[in-house]
C-alpha cells in the first residue's frame, strides 16, 4: 500500500512533511479512509525538531508548562518541544525551572496511570498533552481524566495530526488538520460505508503504526 503514499507539506513551512495512504483502515475506535504515517516525524531527529518548532508557535509566551505527557511514542518530539518552550520564554513553576517529559502506563482496564515516582511531575503541575494523531478524541479523554485524577492541570493539547478541533472544550493545537488531507473521513464501526460496500480492511492502525491484515 506504500505505493499509494501522498506527501503533504505543513502550511507555512517546508520542514514538516506528512505521509498519508488512502484505503480502508481500522483504529481502536473507528474506521478511516487514510492511514496517517507519522513515523519519521516523531522518530527522526531533524523532523521531530521541526514539528516541535511548529507546535510551539501555537502557544503564547504567558502559558505555564511544567510537564509534557507524551502519548503514541512522541517522546522525541516532546523533548524538543520542552526545549523550544524553554527557549522561547515559557514559564515554569518547577523548582528547577525545567520541563518534565513523561509517558503514562496503562492498567488492565486500559486506564492511564502514573507510578509513584512520576506522580510529583503531574500533581500541582501545568501539563501539556502531546499526541501523534487524534481521530475521535477518546484517547484524549482518558489522558485528561488521568491528569486531573493525579492532581494536574491541563495546560494544552498538541498533536501532529488531528481530525477534530477540540475535546471537552480543550482546543487541540495541531500541525496538520483534517482539511489538510483530501477527503479524510472517520466512521463509526457500524456505519462505515466502505464495509457496507464490501471493501476489506487493509490494516489495523494506531499512533504507533500499522499491521497489515
Amino acid at each position: 500500500m506504500e505505493n499509494r503514499m501522498i506527501k503533504l507539506r505543513a502550511k507555512g513551512t517546508n520542514d514538516v512533511t506528512l505521509k498519508v495512504i488512502p484505503g480502508h483502515f481500522a483504529t481502536n475506535h473507528s474506521h478511516i479512509n487514510y492511514y496517517i504515517d507519522i513515523t519519521t516525524l516523531k522518530t527522526r531527529e531533524s523532523e521531530a525538531m521541526a514539528v516541535a518548532k511548529n507546535l510551539v508557535q501555537k502557544y503564547v509566551s504567558t502559558t505555564i508548562v511544567d510537564t509534557i505527557v507524551c502519548l503514541d511514542g512522541t517522546q522525541v518530539v516532546g523533548a524538543y518541544l520542552a526545549q523550544e518552550l524553554t527557549r522561547t520564554g515559557f514559564m515554569s513553576i518547577n523548582s528547577h525551572q525545567t520541563i518534565y517529559v513523561v509517558t503514562p502506563e496503562y492498567n488492565s482496564n486500559s486506564q492511564m496511570i502514573f507510578r509513584d515516582n512520576l506522580q510529583p511531575m503531574i500533581r500541582g503541575k501545568h501539563v501539556l498533552l502531546l499526541m501523534a494523531s487524534v481521530t475521535t478524541g477518546l484517547t484524549i479523554n482518558k489522558a485528561i481524566e488521568a491528569i486531573l485524577y493525579y492532581g494536574g492541570t491541563v495546560a494544552g493539547i498538541s498533536a501532529i495530526f488531528s481530525a477534530i478541533d477540540e475535546v471537552n472544550d480543550y482546543h487541540i493545537n495541531a500541525v496538520f488538520r483534517k482539511d489538510d488531507v483530501p477527503d479524510y473521513q472517520s466512521f463509526n464501526y457500524h456505519k462505515c460505508p466502505m464495509c457496507k460496500a464490501g471493501q476489506p480492511i487493509e490494516a489495523l492502525v494506531n499512533g504507533f503504526g500499522y499491521s497489515k491484515l
